[in-house]
């Protein structure tokens, strides 16, 4: 990397991992990009759960001491390193980085940058990569779904359970989504849902049913707890289950609670693998961190992700730069739908 930089840029940036309070917006340089690398002026930021999780420090990925959270973005490329021919300055993008998103300005490789679609703003562009990536590589890499699948989608209101479903529906799936508050649920029916499950008190009585007439041949699970220990028993011999996330330890406030943190984690399922045998039914898990590393299967996901034509992401609510706190709190409620993207100015 070019020492050459100026000033003017800005960034959320933790000070140390375990509070929300220790989110803070410093000034920052911009750096050059080098020979190899482009410089992009960010234009919307998308949040994730990984971005949540890393914070609080409960993400085993999260970096050691301060760090600038964020996994993916969107922006204008403003500089380019004299060896980078596949972009040019003033084009559009939309990447992933493994964290520094929170950012006004950064520098990344053109490895990890895509081309914005034409019609698509640059916060859909934000609100792509992460949500598209994972649900392809839950449903094609590590679920193999066939066609005419029965598909369990948790969280199906959010920016994952909406491309999820409209991948699975590529592949003529029947797919269920299951939401935690019944206001989600003319969104899920417009998104082409075949049915919808709210998680209340009667929500293991509608699963079984629906899985009596016909068991799961894949569950997309990110929640955990009790909802993962139903969904394993609602899935078909050679039923898989991709765990993506859990949700079920994220917390609401600023910070952790360590005793219900550690009531959770001692409560957690366990899957004896002697049951997964007599079963036969498989459990598997991937985080994007582990995708991002392996650039050959995540350029080559992408690839078959834009011949499926799956459409634009859903952008369910916006924030400026400076409301970083206050979107990080909406998202941590649980209350959204769609994708919670941060626009810069």
């Amino acid at each position: 990397m070019n020492e050459q930089r100026e000033a003017g840029g800005r960034a959320w940036q933790m000070v140390k991992a375990g509070s929300m309070d220790r989110l803070r917006m410093v000034e920052t340089t911009i750096a050059e990009p080098d020979d190899s690398g482009v410089l992009v002026g960010v234009k919307a930021i998308g949040l994730n759960f990984a971005d949540i999780f890393a914070m609080l420090g409960i993400y085993s990925a999260t970096p050691k001491g301060t760090f600038v959270p964020g996994l993916e973005f969107s922006g204008e490329i403003l500089r380019v390193g004299k060896n980078v021919t596949k972009f040019k300055a003033g084009d559009r993008v939309m990447g992933v980085t493994r964290f520094g998103a929170y950012t006004t300005h950064i520098v990344q490789s053109p490895d990890y940058l895509s081309p914005i679609p034409k019609a698509w703003s640059f916060e859909e562009g934000a609100a792509y990569l992460v949500q598209a990536l994972t649900a392809y590589y839950s449903l094609f890499s590590l679920g193999d779904i066939q066609k005419g699948y029965k598909v369990l989608i948790h969280s199906a209101a959010g920016g994952v359970g909406i491309l999820a479903n409209r991948i699975a529906k590529k592949m003529d799936a029947y797919t269920v989504g299951t939401i935690g508050s019944p206001g989600k649920k003319d969104l899920l029916i417009s998104e082409g849902y075949d049915e919808v499950l709210v998680r209340d008190e009667s929500f293991e009585t509608k699963l079984e049913a629906t899985a009596k007439e016909r068991p799961f041949n894949m569950v997309l699970e990110c929640i955990g707890g009790k909802v993962l220990e139903m969904s394993y028993k609602a899935m078909a011999a050679q039923g898989r289950m991709i765990i993506y996330g859990s949700a079920h330890f994220a917390e609401t406030g600023s910070k952790l609670n360590p005793i219900k943190l550690a009531l959770k984690f001692l409560r957690r399922p366990k899957i004896d693998p002697l049951k997964l045998i007599s079963d036969n039914k498989s459990v598997m898990g991937f985080n994007l961190i582990w995708l991002y590393e392996k650039k050959e299967i995540l350029q080559y996901s992408l690839g078959e992700l834009e011949k499926l034509e799956i459409g634009p992401p859903m952008v369910g609510h916006t924030f400026g730069f400076d409301e970083m706190k206050e979107a990080i709190a909406l998202f941590q409620s649980g209350k959204t739908t769609g994708k919670v993207v941060i626009t810069v100015a």
